[in-house]
């Protein structure tokens, strides 16, 4: 029998197999009849394994801390103390330790009787790492929905946004703003039209422009009613108003 006591230890875990920081200390290696290689294996925050593959699979078991896993093609887990992961053979994997915290966990390998028991892949890029790649997108996006010209110039001295909603199917009626308003669609849709031009059904994240005095001749909720953000430019001691005109 032998016993080592917490903390365990460790040596520097291979450059070519890991970014970051960790350390490898074997707990069982395999010989005497035992075809199966236990390490723990500790992460600094950040650090984590290059993407690889079992010939046999892997089982981690997290011991300590917060880390991250994730297979080919799929999102980017968080794993926890306790949480048990099981790796298929031949499957293209990665795992390591939040980006603040570190993990500690069992790697359980079995050992084929012949040949190299995994295969190192390319590092995991900071991208990876976040998720980026699992979820399609890039870190940031910008899309311009409006570019509008304000005619006749005039100075904004601020701002205010409001949250209105509209019931299910009330019409706002004919109206005008003493200043020009820019809205975007939160929730539900509602048919809208300034006076003069053609009719449209606004929908979620749809935007719209009211130049100041233009009369609005309909913004009419739909059967779900709507909900949306309105930017009222003001002028220096002006307050947003509206008047109902008569048609």
């Amino acid at each position: 029998m032998q016993i080592t006591h917490a903390p365990v230890g460790g040596a520097a875990a291979p450059p070519e197999w890991f970014t970051g920081d960790a350390w490898i200390a074997p707990l069982a290696e395999p010989g005497g009849g035992a075809p199966t290689q236990i390490d723990s294996v500790r992460f600094a925050p950040g650090g984590r394994t290059v993407w690889h593959r079992h010939r046999l699979g892997q089982v981690l078991v997290v011991t300590q801390g917060t880390g991250r896993v994730q297979r080919r093609g799929g999102p980017v887990e968080t794993i926890q103390t306790g949480d048990v992961v099981r790796i298929a053979p031949g499957e293209w994997h990665w795992h390591g330790a939040a980006p603040d915290r570190p993990m500690t966990h069992l790697a359980i390998e079995p050992i084929p009787a012949e040949g190299d028991p995994a295969e190192a892949g390319e590092p995991v890029g900071d991208g990876e790492y976040r998720g980026d790649a699992a979820r399609g997108v890039p870190p940031i996006t910008r899309t311009v929905l409006l570019d509008q010209v304000l005619a006749p110039p005039r100075g904004t001295h601020r701002v205010e946004v409001r949250r209105i909603t509209i019931a299910p199917g009330r019409e706002a009626g004919l109206h005008v703003h003493n200043g020009p308003v820019f809205g975007s669609i939160e929730t539900g849709s509602a048919v809208y039209q300034i006076e003069g031009e053609a009719a449209a059904v606004l929908g979620p994240g749809d935007v719209f422009y009211e130049p100041e005095g233009a009369r609005v001749a309909r913004f009419d909720a739909e059967e779900e009613g709507v909900t949306f953000l309105g930017y009222f430019l003001l002028g220096a001691g002006q307050t947003a108003e509206i008047e109902f005109p008569a048609r």
